[in-house]
């Protein structure tokens, strides 16, 4: 069957695809908070945060029953965080966005099967995507089951973007050099520290991994454009840029342990870019770059061909 004989109107498609996001985006949600506690993300089941209770299939509807519940537990009244509805709905958004941007403009004789891949394919990138950014937002740390994954999932399906095996490869290493060279390795010989991490060189590998070295050029130049906009945003209206509380206490343990001998906590005082404090003023606070490298990916996914032809030719000859 293809595109052309599926008889089901758009509007129902559309909301299906959003559906489907959000229930998906459940899952993000567990994989964000457990992924960076080295949880299960299978076992246990969905459970209170407040008493640890099982959470009942009726309250587990993604966005309905935490606006039923107003943000609290059933069980006890825990107050359950916003980001578990902000994940959802952007879960579903982003799937609505995948459908439209990517499935809707395939040619009629589409098979079902291949356009379902496409879907398919784009919309686990997003998820991913998704739970790194608020990952990385809280704990300035990006899971390599994420990015190693990730990258290792888009080295095996370029046909699925129209892409060859070169490609990829290339886009990969260039993803990963690109970024590591300069940036940790040029940077640790001029500071004495990395200037990032190696999860932003295995992230933009990943990009490259996807869609080859174009899209790791627009992620990188998107990525620092849109986090220097936050970043200056931010400054403006709290006069400062802070760390996120749980880098603070993981430096603040790792310091204790080193202070007490431990050698193990000794390396990671100096390998570690996020080992010291911050320097004072804008130009050394430190904004987790991860969540902007995600989200230009996601840019880059849904609009590649209208940024080629809107922008490219802005460039010149």
């Amino acid at each position: 069957m293809t595109l052309s004989e599926l008889d089901l109107p758009l509007p129902v498609l559309r909301v299906f695809a959003f559906a489907w996001g959000a229930m998906w985006g459940s899952f993000v949600n567990v994989v964000v908070y457990r992924v960076p506690r080295e949880m299960s993300v299978v076992r246990p089941g969905s459970h209170c945060p407040g008493c640890g209770a099982p959470v009942a299939a009726f309250d587990n509807i993604p966005i309905v029953s935490w606006l039923i519940l107003r943000g609290k537990a059933r069980c006890c009244g825990v107050r359950i965080s916003p980001r578990y509805v902000v994940v959802e709905a952007l879960s579903g958004l982003v799937a609505l966005a995948v459908f439209e941007a990517i499935v809707v403009p395939l040619p009629g004789d589409t098979s079902l099967l291949h356009a379902g891949s496409i879907f398919l394919g784009d919309f686990a990138l997003a998820m991913a995507l998704l739970a790194a950014a608020f990952i990385d937002a809280e704990h300035m740390y990006l899971p390599d089951k994420i990015t190693l994954g990730g990258t290792l999932f888009g080295l095996l399906t370029p046909s699925l973007r129209g892409l060859g095996w070169t490609d990829v490869l290339l886009g990969g290493a260039v993803g990963f050099v690109g970024v590591w060279l300069p940036f940790v390795v040029g940077y640790k010989a001029l500071r004495g520290r990395a200037g990032m991490g190696l999860g932003d060189a295995k992230l933009t590998m990943l990009a490259g991994a996807w869609f080859g070295w174009p899209g790791v050029a627009f992620a990188v130049f998107a990525g620092a454009m849109q986090a220097s906009v936050a970043a200056g945003i931010i400054y403006l209206v709290k006069g400062k840029i802070e760390e996120p509380e749980s880098v603070v206490k993981d430096r603040e343990e790792i310091q204790k342990a080193a202070a007490e001998g431990d050698e193990e906590a000794k390396q990671l005082l100096e390998l570690d870019p996020l080992a010291t404090a911050p320097e004072e003023g804008l130009m050394g606070a430190r904004l987790p770059f991860g969540p902007f490298l995600c989200l230009a990916i996601i840019e880059w996914m849904l609009g590649r061909e209208w940024i080629v032809d809107r922008w490219l030719p802005l460039l010149g000859p």
